[in-house]
């Protein structure tokens, strides 16, 4: 016994936590993108955007995904530098050193993807409620969206190989569901229906300008387009992320807005944008209009099962991101435990699944909380958009993606307008943004509490010669 233990040689001060599983390739990882961005946005927000520009709906959809491209180069360059989970949290830390602004980006990353998913959770609910004529009213739409949020919390649980699995799954969905209004569309078109006439007139402001009104529906658009950003978070368990990376984020994007501009012509084709921009239900409007034959019940089930997915990967992305930041030291250490066999950050997913719950109970509408989601990140990517040429000093061993310098300060002057009151933006975004950042400033004020009480140490981020050449399972 004795040989034994002196062969063994010193036990280790702290528990080493077990590694994620990397398990997402180039296919898993197109998949968990293209079902990223499509879902709630385009589903539910297309005719709020046309109620702001008239007949031109798909016109903020093409500049929303213009500014997301530009930014998604500046992501490329830092994931491919830094493969880590915590995504723009770690760059800014990365770039600027200063623990404060670290924690209030994760925090506003973090909270976009909660509202993100509260809101397709409730949407999930109505859908539910709509589609099977149940008439469930507040209180019981409040319930399912409260027992459908607890089931992600379990697939995410039980492991992200299970959870990109069913993310294949509800993307094919999703995109049947738009697929079916492309064809739709273009069936009606080829056969003399609708008004292709109304895709080219613009709705003018009361000042007779046309710019405003597509500037205030592209902050309202965006919303459709975020999701790209959730993928970096999922770098520890990717098999090659400095590899795969570029060509599958881009290809994503392209694949989404090409969808975006289809589905956007085909409704606005067949439904006036008066009619569209009534109610939280606008493609189904589409399906009676140019399908009225087509089994509106079965649009609805698919409808419900698209904004499902939007909720299950921001909760995936969500749960990620605490756990990557606990890593470093910015939350409290306890959020970055890792489950012994399932493998899975298990007290990261019951935080954000308890956010989820308090949003989905006392916070309400579509518009509102898009809205929010979207101003929190053209804040985040903002500071991205700078993060990447201040790193560009920071030198690592392994080669990387390299995004042309005038993307980057294009990018950041673009999502900085956007974010400003000048845009037509709803003032109450701005409040609901405002208490979101109250509660992490005083989330900061109880981390730096809990790790002077543990005598924790804020370490500066590892994010240095990571290539993706970990463990494959």
């Amino acid at each position: 016994m004795s040989d034994v233990t002196a062969n063994a040689g010193p036990a280790p001060a702290h528990p080493v936590e077990p590694s994620l599983h990397r398990v997402m390739g180039p296919w898993l990882l197109l998949l968990f993108i293209v079902g990223d961005i499509l879902g709630t946005g385009i589903y539910a927000l297309t005719g709020q955007v046309a109620k702001q520009v008239g007949g031109v709906v798909w016109l903020p959809f093409v500049v929303a995904f213009a500014v997301a491209v530009v930014t998604a180069f500046s992501y490329l360059e830092l994931v491919t530098k830094y493969p880590k989970a915590a995504g723009a949290a770690l760059y800014t830390h990365k770039a600027f050193g200063i623990h404060f602004i670290t924690f209030i980006v994760a925090f506003a990353v973090m909270c976009s993807g909660i509202t993100s998913a509260s809101t397709a959770s409730r949407a999930f609910a109505a859908n539910l409620s709509g589609a099977f004529g149940l008439n469930l009213g507040g209180v019981g739409i409040t319930a399912v969206g409260l027992l459908f949020m607890a089931v992600c919390a379990a697939v995410n649980f039980r492991g992200v190989g299970e959870s990109v699995k069913a993310n294949v799954i509800l993307t094919c969905v999703e995109l049947t569901g738009l697929l079916i209004i492309i064809v739709i569309g273009l069936w009606a078109i080829g056969a003399g229906q609708g008004d292709v006439s109304r895709a080219f007139e613009f709705k003018t402001a009361a000042e007779g300008s046309v710019v405003w009104p597509i500037i205030a529906a592209t902050t309202l658009a965006f919303f459709a387009m975020v999701g790209f950003e959730d993928s970096v978070n999922m770098a520890e368990e990717c098999k090659n992320p400095t590899r795969h990376f570029p060509i599958v984020l881009l290809a994503g994007l392209l694949i989404t807005g090409v969808i975006y501009v289809l589905v956007s012509i085909s409704a606005i084709t067949l439904v006036p944008p008066e009619q569209l921009g009534e109610g939280e239900t606008p493609l189904l409007k589409v399906v009676q209009a140019g399908a009225p034959n087509f089994p509106l019940g079965i649009f609805g089930f698919i409808t419900m099962f698209a904004v499902a997915n939007s909720a299950l990967i921001n909760m995936l992305m969500a749960s990620r991101l605490v756990y990557g930041m606990s890593r470093e030291h910015v939350l409290p250490p306890m959020l970055g435990k890792v489950h012994a066999s399932r493998r899975t950050p298990y007290v990261a997913i019951a935080f954000t699944t308890l956010l989820a719950f308090a949003l989905i109970t006392f916070v309400g509408e579509v518009p509102a909380l898009g809205g929010t989601t979207a101003l929190l990140l053209l804040a985040v990517f903002t500071i991205v958009n700078v993060a990447v040429l201040v790193l560009r000093r920071d030198q690592v061993q392994h080669s990387h993606f390299r995004t042309p310098t005038f993307l980057p300060v294009v990018g950041a002057l673009c999502c900085a307008f956007l974010t400003g009151p000048w845009t037509g933006r709803d003032p109450v975004q701005y409040q609901i943004a405002g208490i979101l950042i109250g509660v992490g400033i005083m989330l900061w004020l109880v981390t730096i509490f809990v790790n002077r009480a543990t005598g924790t140490q804020r370490a500066e981020p590892d994010m240095g010669n990571i290539g993706g050449d970990g463990p494959v399972n």
